[in-house]
């Protein structure tokens, strides 16, 4: 079975502080079931200088979402939709947008 979402798919968030964002996936964690989304989800660290010279400093960066936060958006109808699978003639597996029935 394919997976539901994988990098460099469009998502829409569902719940959250970013609820309703769209953004596309940089990197997925599918044991834990977590999923990092290109400027959603900014998470701040605080570095702080570790040599002579270097400087303290705040950054933002994307922090890893729960995979069940999100739904991928399909490509033919624009809408968020669920995912099926799909063989085709040449026995191989593809997912399918569950209402416009187009391959991703």
């Amino acid at each position: 079975m394919p997976a539901r979402i994988r990098k460099k798919d469009t998502v829409e968030v569902l719940s959250g502080k970013d609820k309703g964002k769209q953004g596309t996936v940089i990197a997925i964690l599918p044991k834990k079931g977590k999923v990092m989304i290109k400027d959603i989800g900014m998470v701040t660290r605080h570095a702080k200088a570790r040599k002579q010279g270097e400087v303290s400093s705040i950054k933002k960066k994307e922090g890893f979402l729960s995979l069940s936060k999100i739904m991928p958006i399909c490509s033919a109808c624009k809408k968020k939709c669920r995912v099926n699978s799909k063989l085709l003639e040449d026995n191989k597996r593809v997912r399918v947008c569950n209402t416009c029935k187009e391959v991703f």
